[in-house]
């Protein structure tokens, strides 16, 4: 048998992707994080599945449905919300699964900051303004964030930040990148992307922590800072110029 760590996506059902889907149908076990991946979904997993509720598990007890699964031969899909390749906490299943010899594979999902941008309308990086996207999020008293990856040395480059599992500390957010990015950069929080109650709360970073709170948004959020967010002058891409040499296939 096989584990596979499928990303559900952000929030819609209809945004996994149908390598997901089809692989979810496929399999007698499924474990999801029932406080995060849409009900709907479940719909897709074959009638006779057992289905595992893991939000209130511990990595010890998802091992060990992961194992059990395996020893009795049963293919397992691994939902989770996003993508599993950023802030998934696939990483230690894998090692479990990496010490117990049982065989795995990761199936991409979209992201929830693609969800976000999808819902501003915007592109992340824009010519001339900004080609870097910086994927973090800060530290709290669960998880430290290792040395260098602080906000105030992340805020130096000047380049679009995304931060995840931040909304509720917002302020702080805004006290570590006012110094790099001026209180009229460009700010957006996006919150429940894709999904029918999405929020959408736009302002400048020294608005934008006024806002969320009174929106009163505190999870499932994303917060971007960047110019990019704002671009409306730039240079066209060279990819569609017409200087650009094209060869006929």
């Amino acid at each position: 048998m096989t584990v596979y760590f499928i990303g559900a996506g952000p929030g819609a059902a209809d945004l996994i992707t149908v390598r997901g889907a089809r692989t979810l149908a496929a399999c007698g076990v499924c474990l999801y994080a029932g406080s995060l991946v849409p009900r709907e979904l479940l719909a897709e997993c074959p009638a006779d599945a057992r289905l595992i509720d893991t939000a209130h598990l511990d990595l010890d007890r998802i091992t060990a449905e992961l194992v059990r699964a395996h020893e009795e031969g049963h293919d397992v899909a691994r939902l989770h919300s996003g993508d599993p390749s950023v802030f998934s906490a696939v990483a230690e299943q894998m090692r479990r699964l990496d010490a117990a010899g049982i065989p795995y594979e990761v199936v991409p999902g979209v992201p929830a900051f693609a969800a976000a941008a999808a819902a501003l309308k915007r592109e992340l990086t824009v010519p001339t303004v900004g080609q870097t996207v910086i994927l973090t999020r800060v530290a709290n008293r669960a998880t430290a964030m290792p040395e260098g990856e602080d906000l105030a040395t992340l805020g130096r480059s000047g380049a679009l930040i995304v931060l995840h599992l931040a909304a509720r500390y917002v302020d702080r957010v805004v006290d570590e990148l006012l110094p790099h990015y001026g209180p009229d950069c460009p700010a957006a929080v996006v919150a429940y992307a894709s999904r029918p109650d999405e929020l959408i709360i736009r302002g400048s970073l020294e608005e934008i922590a006024d806002r969320v709170r009174e929106a009163g948004v505190l999870r499932t959020a994303v917060i971007m800072v960047g110019r990019t967010l704002g671009a409306g002058q730039f240079r066209d891409s060279h990819l569609y110029s017409p200087e650009r040499e094209r060869h006929p296939c």
